[in-house]
């Protein structure tokens, strides 16, 4: 039996099972199999948050043993949570390999790699650090190839001294012990993949060379379900004032928040009533511990009130509010004095004062100040934190989310990976997000710069990839991505040729024979945009590159977003170096046209005594939407 069929085997799921094959079917002939041993190559495995990307890693991982690779690192960012959920996984599915933990140093040597080995390690310097000399040590590499799996590879792994023209800690021990090898493959892992996007060959040894992306199983409930436009029925809006109300230590608990904690009971009764193990509830109120600290006291003693004989009234009040909220969308809920008279016999029948305490609802904080032996797999949990929600911690039978983390400027892949609700091992119609009006906007935007970037490396690979950055965001954060190799193209602003060749002026005539002055401008589709674009060239690149221009079209033909504008004026006396050449007039009907790409042509006569060639020329400019911008390297 190979390792491919051994790991398969593992595998209950057939969903699961079938996305995991295919994944294998389409890598590993391409990049596994015809990988020379002579070379260190870096590749990228793209999928959605939550998609299953572990068990995805573990097939080509499998399948790279069966190609003869012996030795794999498989890195974490640096959480003991992960770490741990990790190592105990690869544990369980990969039996015919031996899995180290990043303290069986003893194991590691004595195994001799008599059977493939595979290190489960942190991100971590110090770790990183000991375990590159134990692979030197070893001398399991002299002459061998090594493959290290990078999961979460956008996070950690990046050098953060990129712009001070140094190396980090992280980035210069992983490319170190890529480098112990004779030969590497190196695949990052993620589901924001844009600071790896935005690298260059000449200042990262970790840009990708090769990307694939795996589409998620069947019953995944992703970004298009749950910040769908309009709403879904999931999307329960909170006041804005509740973002600060939350953090507020005077305050008594939210409204908002109220109304998930009764969600959270009516779900988790439903839920244990029916034979369920597990229902929870995650609050990401902010990056801060005090303010993780202040919401539970907050919640623990709002769950205590209800205890109370006179809170009565409100109970059944706010909990048949709740009840007929959920029966909206799961018309089989059990009977709500069945479910009440679970709750409050069930559940409530206890004080809660401390994350020790014996209760059916478990109170976690969850972060760096946490207890790392933290359970959340069976029973009822509340569990609020900020940065350890994120990231590839996952959260069985998430039925709840409460959120309203801010930020002045969002990072698009960091609050992407705030998306722990995405997943599989959830009840649709008991699931409920609250949040904010202007952060569901954030995040439903936030969903279509990702569904842009995905459908360009499906259609495109990493050719030319324009990141789709929504308005007061960006893609990730200044320090891992060299500054001057970033180009920005920017909504709402004007970008035109100085110096537009002549040499396409019949071809465009032909195109646009259909256009004329009469009309104030055309509606027109994205694709008309670029075929009429990819004759309008410049004689010099850096001031107008029409490949870019036309790639950035392509990001938001994979939005909903494509709305064009063609404007077309002929017969233009303009001299050479005048500016954006727009007339007053079609400068004022551009910018009417605020929420659509609008591309004005003109065709000048082009005199010589003008600054031209003595022949004509059609020269663009265009103009996108004003809520966006796009992002790429040079």
């Amino acid at each position: 039996m190979t390792y491919v069929e051994s790991y398969i085997n593992q595998i209950s799921n057939d969903e699961i099972k079938n996305t995991v094959l295919k994944t294998i079917k389409n890598v590993v002939p391409k990049y596994i199999q015809k990988f020379s041993f002579r070379e260190h190559v870096t590749g990228l495995l793209l999928g959605n948050v939550q998609s299953g990307k572990t068990g995805q890693m573990f097939g080509l991982i499998s399948a790279a043993a069966d190609a003869g690779f012996k030795l794999f690192v498989l890195l974490t960012t640096d959480s003991v949570y992960l770490q741990n959920q990790t190592f105990k996984r690869a544990i369980r599915d990969l039996i015919d390999f031996e899995v180290c933990d990043e303290n069986d140093e003893t194991r590691f040597f004595e195994t001799k790699l008599r059977k493939p080995t595979l290190i489960v390690l942190k991100k971590n310097t110090q770790i990183l650090k000991t375990w590159k000399n134990n692979i030197s040590s070893s001398k399991y590499c002299d002459g061998a190839p090594l493959f290290i799996i990078d999961d979460e590879g956008d996070a950690a792994s990046m050098n953060t001294k990129v712009n001070k023209n140094e190396q980090s800690a992280i980035y210069r021990h992983l490319v170190g012990m890529k480098k112990l090898a004779a030969s590497s493959i190196y695949l990052q892992v993620t589901g924001t993949p844009q600071p790896l996007i935005l690298q260059t060959q000449k200042y990262s040894e970790l840009k990708p060379s090769f990307a694939y992306y795996f589409e998620p199983g069947f019953g995944y409930m992703g970004g298009n379900f749950f910040f769908s436009d309009p709403e879904s029925y999931v999307i329960r809006l909170t006041k804005e004032t509740e973002i600060e109300e939350i953090k507020n230590e005077d305050e008594y608990i939210s409204e908002g928040l109220q109304k998930a904690i009764f969600c959270f009971l009516v779900a988790g009764a439903h839920i244990m009533l029916t034979g369920g193990e597990v229902c929870n509830f995650l609050v990401h109120p902010s990056i801060k511990i005090k303010a993780h600290n202040s919401v539970r006291q907050k919640i623990a003693e709002f769950l205590n009130t209800l205890t109370q004989s006179d809170e009565e009234e409100i109970i059944n009040e706010q909990l048949k509010d709740a009840w007929l909220d959920m029966q909206s969308s799961k018309p089989d809920i059990k009977p709500y004095e069945e479910i009440k008279d679970y709750i409050l016999t069930e559940l409530l029948n206890e004080t809660i004062t401390s994350e020790n305490d014996e209760c059916k609802i478990n109170l976690i904080t969850m972060n760096s100040k946490s207890s790392q032996d933290i359970a959340y797999d069976k029973g009822l949990n509340i569990i609020i934190g900020g940065n350890s929600l994120g990231r590839g911690v996952t959260f069985d039978g998430l039925q709840i989310v409460y959120y309203s983390r801010t930020a002045k400027t969002p990072q698009i892949d960091t609050y992407w990976q705030h998306c722990r609700m995405f997943g599989y091992n959830r009840d649709k119609g008991l699931l409920r997000v609250f949040i904010s009006p202007l952060l569901w906007k954030l995040f439903r935007d936030l969903n279509i710069s990702n569904q842009a970037l995905i459908d360009q490396i499906v259609n495109n690979k990493l050719d030319n990839i324009n990141l789709l950055v929504p308005k007061g965001t960006r893609a990730t954060r200044k320090c891992v991505v060299k500054n001057d190799t970033l180009i920005d193209i920017v909504g709402g602003a004007n970008y035109f040729p100085n110096y537009p060749k002549d040499d396409k002026t019949d071809i465009l005539d032909e195109l646009l024979k259909s256009y004329n002055d009469t009309q104030d401008s055309y509606d027109v589709k994205i694709d008309f945009l670029i075929s009429i674009l990819q004759y309008l060239e410049s004689e010099q690149q850096k001031e107008w590159d029409n490949k870019n221009i036309i790639s950035c079209l392509q990001a938001l033909n994979s939005t909903n977003n494509k709305k064009c504008k063609l404007i077309v004026r002929r017969e233009r006396d303009i001299k050479k170096g005048t500016g954006t050449l727009l007339s007053p007039n079609d400068r004022a009907l551009g910018k009417s046209y605020s929420d659509k790409t609008v591309l004005t042509l003109y065709r000048i006569k082009g005199q010589r005594d003008k600054g031209w060639h003595d022949k004509p020329l059609w020269i663009p400019n265009i103009k996108f939407p004003a809520n966006i911008a796009f992002c790429k390297t040079k």
